[in-house]
């Protein structure tokens, strides 16, 4: 059980830092507009500063997890980790995004989701092919 938790510290703040400024690029920058579309805001508004902080401690969350995963499954190419990477990202975030966008409170959740899906598999891919690299 201990080896499964012997993981790249140096990776896992690497992947961290990197994801949360990727989100930061993409969310702040390049689709605001139609992020504030889906989530039915006007673009003016904007998020709590304390968010912020919030999606930094669930991506290292995430990012901790896949290095745990990774470690298990000894996976070490690069290659491998960025299968590990897609299936995580598509099968797990990606689909969870759906899920936690069809209800209600979501006036647009397809749009939602394919604003928010690409995100998280790209942020899953990076993990995966980080992590792998330096182990």
């Amino acid at each position: 059980m201990t080896l499964a938790f012997d993981i790249d510290w140096l990776a896992v703040l690497i992947v961290t830092v990197a994801c949360t400024v990727l989100g930061g690029v993409y969310f702040g920058a390049v689709i605001p507009r139609q992020y504030a579309a889906a989530m039915g805001r006007t673009e003016a508004w904007k998020p709590p500063a304390w968010t912020f902080a919030g999606q930094a401690v669930a991506t290292l969350l995430v990012v901790v997890t896949s290095a745990v995963l990774l470690r298990s499954l000894d996976v070490r190419e690069i290659g491998t980790g960025l299968v590990f990477g897609l299936v995580v990202g598509v099968g797990y975030l990606a689909a969870m995004v759906l899920n936690i966008a069809i209800n209600p409170n979501f006036p647009h959740p397809v749009r939602y989701t394919l604003l928010n899906g690409p995100y998280f598999v790209i942020s899953s891919l990076l993990t995966g092919a980080v992590v792998a690299a330096l182990a």
